[in-house]
């Protein structure tokens, strides 16, 4: 049987939701899959990965590992490749998987492919992903038999029910070589207890028709019944209204949210890029002719500071 090598992420001791869409995929037993699990979570895990149908558990509960370190996981997962021997290897494309596994790729000169949207592993493995801004989506097939490092992108796989039997047999990976010359000192963690953004199933994003940092309470107001994160363009986090943290777009955060919301932005081709996988797209600007409407869903013309206050309320009224 073919091997799967499955990077999984976790908070609160539960797997990631971006995990579990990549555990999904494997719906007709064709591979056995070894989970890899890092930091002093990851023994939490096993239960609930043996009900995706994990075979094998491999992790290292180390503290230092709480948070990435790309020396230490890196000597982590060649450790586990050269063992395991697998045919695929899978995680998000994160920005922790996309410094990562790279790495991986070149030392096990295998094919290497980010950013996946789509992706089927029977009858022959192919994949999508977007090309040039999003202008347009390449089908990829592979050429040979090596191994394939693929990331797939959040909010793209439906989520299965976690129904199947696995043995889930852990076992503790002690990570062997040199002391990395990095190490890192401290984290310093946002305030919102809201999801990530790249993430979060809904997102409501701020441009320049906000007029000023004070009025993201507007977004606020209206994420706070959507169960929503807020995001901004590039435009307001270059004048600092914003941390980058927020950023969604080429150069900040790549989303794919059930909604995603945008209010006061006129959609800048390196916006679209980052939020055009979105399954629906609400687009609230008074120009008319803003290119975000090009990518919308849903468009209101209007003043966003009429329109986000009744659209709150109502939100409101209907979820209460």
């Amino acid at each position: 049987m073919k091997k799967a090598l499955v990077f999984v992420e976790s908070k609160g001791g539960k797997l990631k939701k971006s995990s579990q869409e990549i555990l999904s995929l494997f719906s007709e037993g064709e591979f056995e899959i070894h989970a890899c699990a890092l930091g002093p979570e990851a023994n939490q895990l096993v239960d609930e990965l043996k009900s995706w149908g994990a075979a094998q558990v491999h992790m290292n509960t180390d503290e230092k590992l709480a948070h990435y370190n790309p020396e230490l996981y890196r000597q982590f997962f060649v450790q586990v490749f050269e063992a395991v021997q697998p045919q695929l290897v899978l995680a998000s494309s994160n920005m922790l998987g996309r410094d990562l596994f790279p790495r991986i790729a070149a030392k096990f000169d295998c094919a290497y492919m980010s950013d996946i949207t789509e992706i089927s592993l029977h009858p022959e493995l192919t994949v999508r992903r977007p090309m040039f801004a999003a202008k347009c989506s390449a089908q990829v097939s592979f050429t040979d038999e090596s191994c394939k490092v693929l990331l797939v992108r959040p909010n793209q796989v439906p989520v299965a029910e976690a129904n199947k039997s696995g043995s889930a047999v852990a076992s503790e990976v002690a990570i062997s070589g040199t002391p990395g010359k990095a190490e890192l000192q401290s984290v310093e963690q946002g305030e919102s207890e809201k999801l990530d953004l790249t993430e979060a199933s809904v997102i409501v994003s701020g441009g320049r028709g906000l007029k000023e940092a004070d009025n993201f309470k507007l977004l606020n107001d209206l994420a706070e019944p959507l169960n929503a994160t807020v995001g901004a363009s590039r435009a307001v986090v270059d004048l600092g209204w914003v941390p980058h943290s927020m950023q969604v777009g080429q150069t900040g955060k790549t989303v794919a949210p059930n909604l995603y919301i945008a209010c006061g932005i006129s959609g800048a081709i390196q916006h679209l890029a980052g939020m055009s996988g979105s399954k629906v797209i609400v687009a609230i600007n008074k120009d008319d002719k803003a290119p975000i409407f090009q990518k919308a869903t849903y468009g209101i013309v209007g003043d966003l500071f009429e329109v986000l206050p009744v659209l709150t309320e109502k939100i409101k009224a209907v979820r209460s």
